[in-house]
């Protein structure tokens, strides 16, 4: 078969010289090939071989299936019947926890949006769900655009208010604190906010490299590099997701600051789980 009829793959070394090529040059080949394994090119270049013609829902459910991930969905019967909601939910694993809530989501809504950092936009079979999150410079400028043009559309949008996966913060696994555009954006946009939480963690090594990161003042955030190899350590395992009700996006009056709300919803959010309990 020729090259050119071969499904998108992805190189590692090539996404880190288009990204930075100053630091590609810098990089020894043994380094290049720790890489590799640890973002498990090879796993990721199989999935995308076996499942090239699908896209969308298709692929992200095709995927799950190649991981033998199951899950369960609590609370489906919240969901709104309509409208233009923004689904915002804690982020314990760092992938795995948004391919599951797009999974279940594109089960009851026609057309969703998931902002994500810019580099997964290499995976091509998600162009139709992913959009870019701002960053600086001239892309930052149009991913800006994208996204305010998301947020005025009648598509369901995704959020990870946190905007990275959750720490382990004196022994607890959590979120950093929740960002408050996600409630501005509603006001403006007049998008209620449908709570959903995921029941999960990583790996300790996530959490000790993390924390220890953090300790010597490293700005550099190496964790993030881990976040696929800890994605394939789920593989065959069972997730729980819960959905709240939806909050009218009117609740979000001047009697708290943006991000008063923010932690309002973040705490219904991570109550969740005890109310299914207590039910």
């Amino acid at each position: 078969m020729e090259q050119s009829s071969q499904p998108l793959q992805v190189d590692v070394e090539k996404i880190l010289a288009d990204k930075n090529p100053k630091i590609r040059r810098l990089l020894p080949g043994f380094v290049i090939r720790y890489l590799k394994r640890i973002v498990h090119q090879d796993d990721i270049n199989e999935i995308l071989r076996n499942f090239a013609h699908l896209r969308g829902a298709e692929f992200n459910d095709a995927a799950l299936g190649f991981m033998g991930i199951r899950y369960r969905a609590f609370g489906v019967e919240n969901l709104p019947r309509g409208g233009r909601n923004i689904f915002v939910s804690n982020h314990p694993l760092g992938g795995l926890d948004g391919m599951v809530f797009m999974s279940e989501l594109t089960k009851h809504f026609p057309a969703i949006k998931f902002p994500v950092n810019d580099i997964l936009l290499y995976i091509e079979n998600y162009g139709d769900i992913f959009l870019p999150v701002n960053k600086v410079g001239s892309f930052g400028r149009e991913a800006a655009q994208l996204m305010e043009k998301a947020y005025a559309s009648d598509y369901q949008l995704l959020n990870f208010p946190a905007g990275i996966c959750s720490r382990k913060i004196n022994g607890v696994i959590t979120d950093l604190p929740w960002q408050k555009s996600f409630i501005v954006k509603a006001v403006q946009h007049q998008r209620d906010i449908v709570p959903c939480y995921f029941a999960g963690r990583n790996s300790s090594f996530f959490y000790n490299l993390a924390n220890f990161r953090t300790a010597i003042r490293l700005k550099m955030n190496l964790e993030m590099l881990y976040l696929v190899d800890e994605m394939f350590r789920q593989k065959g395992k069972n997730i729980d997701v819960y959905f709240g009700e939806p909050i009218p996006w009117q609740t979000f009056d001047r009697s708290k600051k943006p991000q008063e709300w923010a932690e309002m919803v973040r705490e219904k959010t991570y109550n969740l789980p005890e109310r299914f309990k207590a039910g």
